[in-house]
């Protein structure tokens, strides 16, 4: 943990906006704002997707000016920001990008901290590889552990949870608790916010409501400000109604004498406020599904081959796998363990062989994939909702497509949007309503909560609360798995699926108990008598033939790319060492220095080539 800075747990404020409003086009996001972020401050943002979240938080780290208004910061403070958009430059290697270009390797592989971040966001196995060659989930994990790395007074972070699995999330959480440093954090993780957070900012209508604590506070604090709105509703209401009744119970000659009794009334009217931008999901009507679900049965689940034919890893050996009618799962491992994989191969995209995969006769399938890259940019979000339905029957009333987006949040205006200036949350919304259109009675849902608003969110989980069907999802939303699930299954790597009765808490302990078996196993090595040698080789060829534990694997190659590295910064070092001394033959002290450190590369060398052997052997 970085050491406290002068100052850490007093009042001092880092930075201020006073009055600021922002507007992009006619459409005003922000509206006078005036917040502040103090020292030691851990806030959570939330609000309803495009409604200013971002924006507000760019305003804060400086990276756009507002159009009234300041935004004040404390001179001297660090802020570092990563936002959904920041770009990382391109042909950098990551190792430069996290750690920086002048910093050697032993100065950060001796930080307990740093190597900590890097192997809790899963980075320290991409340091070798070049930034152009990441996907979109291992370049949001890189940027957020460059910023973890620094030292900063004030962490702005955007949608960190995204592309991390629950394990990731559970360790981002327990760091951000242990920094002295100041946070500002858009979440639609819930759990995440009511961990992390001690206060709680909501972004709407142009507004920013501040709250005490995290989830928990925020959602009874915003219940009891409904309640007061809803008492202030009937008493204007009321009031209405008798000056209503009043003007018309005066005679039709005395118009001119209540004047200000019809401005009054006109103004209760028109102090209506306008309704929140909310999503109505309905239950959608359900075809009727028999005694079998989907099955899989002795089957053999394998990733996708590589691009140069080589066939992939096996996902899962021998497996059954029963979906009942009406059962709910949650299914949970880290990213690369094979959830989307399994997903598709219920969906019966990915082969089961050996084995075969039964379907019930009367399943729909509804399958929500985690890419929105299935959406016609070039169509309007009408024709998306008509190319599914035209018409649809929410209980005994038939909706058209145009009255269906309405209901779900999409204005008649917004209808004749392309789906290309959709928001990644809009796009999402509206997968989600094609899907369920085609009245599935089997939801197959991998990471549905990707780019969701927490308003958003709780209408998802009320529809799914009371949905019939047979549901599996991937979900890295802890909250989200825990409400809608009856069982959790997970995938640890061993080529088993493996059922979790106490849910996620056992996930986690689990993987925590697995990350520390190869910490043991790989202590440094003593030298032996050789008669010891000799019953360690002996004892070594009888367990030659057990296969390693997915922990004891990801160390082994993390141990072998780790030597890579260091004899391939060894060997660079040796060449300019040699032509340094050819250049120092006639400076005696000068060529005793340079003997001297290349001894010292030569040993290191050799020490690296042999931890390279041992890694080579353990995975053989």
């Amino acid at each position: 943990m970085a050491p406290p800075r002068t100052g850490a747990g007093t009042n001092t404020s880092l930075v201020i906006a006073e009055r600021v409003s922002k507007s992009f086009g006619i459409k005003p996001l922000l509206d006078e704002v005036s917040v502040g972020v103090h020292e030691g401050e851990r806030i959570g943002v939330v609000g309803l997707n495009g409604g200013g979240k971002t924006t507000l938080l760019e305003l804060l780290a400086g990276i756009a000016e507002p159009d009234t208004g300041r935004v004040t910061r404390v001179g001297g403070i660090e802020v570092v920001t990563v936002t959904q958009r920041g770009e990382l430059p391109a042909g950098a290697p990551v190792a430069d990008v996290v750690l920086g270009e002048d910093v050697a390797e032993h100065e950060w592989a001796s930080d307990a901290r740093v190597r900590g971040i890097l192997n809790g966001l899963g980075v320290d196995a991409l340091l070798d590889r070049d930034v152009s060659a990441l996907s979109g989930g291992q370049r949001r994990r890189v940027a957020l552990a460059a910023a973890l790395i620094t030292d900063a007074d004030l962490l702005i972070l955007d949608e960190p949870t995204n592309h991390l699995d629950i394990e990731g999330v559970h360790w981002l959480a327990d760091h951000l608790r242990s920094r002295r440093s100041a946070l500002v954090v858009v979440t639609h993780d819930r759990w995440f916010l009511d961990t992390v957070a001690d206060r709680t900012w909501e972004v709407h209508s142009g507004r920013v409501d501040e709250y005490e604590g995290g989830y928990n506070d925020w959602v009874y604090a915003r219940a009891e400000r409904s309640r007061l709105a809803d008492a202030a509703e009937e008493r204007r209401r009321n009031l209405a109604r008798k000056e209503l009744a009043w003007l018309r119970r005066g005679p039709p000659a005395r118009t001119s004498k209540p004047k200000y009794r019809v401005e009054a009334a006109e103004k209760l009217i028109s102090d209506v406020p306008p309704p929140r931008d909310s999503v109505t999901l309905s239950a959608f009507a359900k075809r009727r599904l028999g005694r079998v679900a989907i099955e899989l049965e002795d089957a053999r689940v394998s990733a996708p081959e590589a691009a140069d034919g080589t066939p992939g890893r096996v996902l899962l050996e021998d497996t059954t796998w029963r979906l009942a009618p009406g059962e709910r799962i949650g299914l949970v491992g880290v990213n690369g363990s094979g959830k989307t994989t399994l997903l598709r191969a219920l969906a019966g995209e990915v082969p089961v062989e050996p084995g075969r995969r039964i379907v019930g006769k009367t399943v729909a399938l509804g399958w929500l994939r985690q890419e929105l890259d299935d959406l016609d940019e070039s169509m309007r979000v009408l024709d998306a909702v008509e190319e599914v339905a035209g018409h649809v029957m929410l209980g005994d009333k038939e909706l058209s497509a145009s009255q269906l987006a309405e209901r779900l949040g999409f204005s008649p205006a917004r209808q004749r949007t392309p789906i290309g200036d959709l928001s990644g949350g809009e796009r999402r919304r509206l997968q989600f309503t094609r899907v369920l259109m085609a009245e599935p009675n089997v939801l197959l849902l991998d990471e549905p909560t990707n780019d969701l608003d927490i308003d958003t969110l709780q209408q998802l989980e009320d529809l799914l609360d009371s949905w019939a069907g047979t549901l599996v999802v991937i979900s890295h939303d802890r909250y989200l798995i825990e409400r809608i699930c009856d069982s959790t299954w997970a995938l640890f790597g061993d080529g088993k699926l493996t059922n979790l009765p106490r849910g996620i808490d056992q996930y986690l302990e689990r993987r925590a108990t697995e990350a520390k078996a190869p910490a043991r196993k790989a202590a440094p090595a003593v030298p032996k008598p050789a008669a010891a040698q000799q019953g360690s080789a002996q004892q070594g060829s009888v367990q030659q033939g057990s296969p390693l534990t997915p922990a004891e694997h990801q160390a082994a190659r993390k141990a072998l790319g780790r030597a890579e590295r260091q004899m391939e910064k060894l060997g660079k070092r040796e060449k300019q060492l040699h032509a340094a001394m050819v250049e120092a033959a006639v400076d005696a002290d000068r060529l005793a220095d340079l003997n001297a450190e290349l001894q010292q590369v030569i040993a290191d060398k050799e020490a690296a080539e042999l931890e390279w052997m041992e890694a080579a052997e353990r995975l053989e």
